[in-house]
């Protein structure tokens, strides 16, 4: 039997670099056009899925009110910086901040690539739900990389102190309840690196149990658990691996492929989930199979629902999968 290709997770071990291609133009494509619902609304702001070990929201970004500092934002998603980090500082009742740190197997806590300071743009106010850059005290124009969402209404202090903290998004629909849930969490102190760090047990014990991240640019706001997105050729799915053996979220991306069509796991994505959900995709590692019970298809703008989607491992040292059958 060959390796799993998920036992990447447990080793924090895999860390490879995402290769998307053009989605594949065919009659897979024809059959999802079919299938088509409704078209979907244009967003007024870019949109980005942040999966979490507790779950996915979606943030709406200003592009128009804080342009540098979304650029600045939009670099470190696109260069896939964030995925795989963990975050390192949770105040209760006050705000969740990640954006530093991966970790390392045999090394720990690792800097994610830190690029220039951002020129503060204070305008909108630092209320429940919004999304802000953190920055060094005194220093009004020292975003870099890490950001956070503020738990309650931090307008009083955050608005007047260092210049204003740049709000630069807001969390969409129910997505506070993950929020909600990771400030619930007990925290861990293990120095600069995780501060504050929330964590699923009362004492660490071990990196996985960490809440870790991935943050990926999606064309439109979604709840689903599982999309797929044409225009990106990008999949988010959340997994159960060999019935319980191991839960996580992952991104794969599609591939030219003349096989088929054909979707690439991008390795550094993978995050450990913390419990199963009705609904949720499962890798069988004898059969080889990715199954998604319900995957919801954005082809440009136009949105469907296919079922029982399944896919087969086809090469285990590139994480490829092919698509074999679906129902619509």
């Amino acid at each position: 039997m060959q390796a799993c290709i998920f036992k990447s997770l447990r080793a924090f071990a895999a860390s490879f670099l995402r290769q998307r291609a053009p989605v594949q133009q065919g009659r897979l494509i024809a059959a999802l056009l079919a299938s088509l619902l409704f078209i979907a609304p244009a967003s007024a702001g870019t949109i980005v899925r942040v999966s979490t070990s507790l779950g996915d929201y979606s943030i709406e970004l200003f592009d128009e009110t804080a342009p540098l500092t979304v650029a600045n934002f939009l670099g470190y998603v696109q260069r896939d910086d964030y995925n795989g980090t963990y975050l390192h500082r949770v105040v209760d009742n006050f705000v969740v901040q990640g954006g530093a740190y991966r970790f390392k197997l045999f090394e720990g806590p690792i800097d994610i690539p830190v690029g220039p300071a951002v020129v503060n743009e204070f305008g909108a106010s630092n209320t429940r739900g919004t999304v802000a850059m953190a920055k060094i005290d005194g220093d009004p124009d020292s975003a870099t990389n890490q950001w956070f969402v503020n738990l309650i209404d931090n307008s009083a202090n955050l608005d007047t102190n260092n210049g204003g903290f740049t709000v630069f998004g807001s969390v969409l629909g129910d997505g506070m309840q993950v929020l909600d849930a990771i400030d619930a969490l007990p925290f861990v102190s293990l120095g600069a690196k995780a501060p504050n760090a929330p964590y699923f047990t009362e004492f660490y014990d071990n990196p996985s149990s960490f809440v870790y991240m991935n943050v990926e640019v999606t064309e439109r706001f979604s709840s689903a658990p599982h999309i797929y997105e044409s225009g990106t050729g990008l999949l988010i799915t959340s997994v159960n691996v060999d019935g319980g053996a191991e839960l996580i979220s992952l991104n794969l991306s599609a591939v030219a492929s003349e096989l088929g069509f054909v979707v690439e796991a991008n390795l550094e994505s993978i995050i450990p989930r913390q419990a199963a959900f009705d609904g949720m995709a499962s890798y069988d590692s004898a059969t080889q199979l990715l199954t998604i019970p319900s995957l919801e298809v954005n082809l440009s703008g136009s949105i469907s629902e296919i079922t029982n989607v399944v896919f087969r491992l086809i090469d285990s040292q590139s994480s490829r999968f092919l698509l074999e059958s679906y129902d619509q």
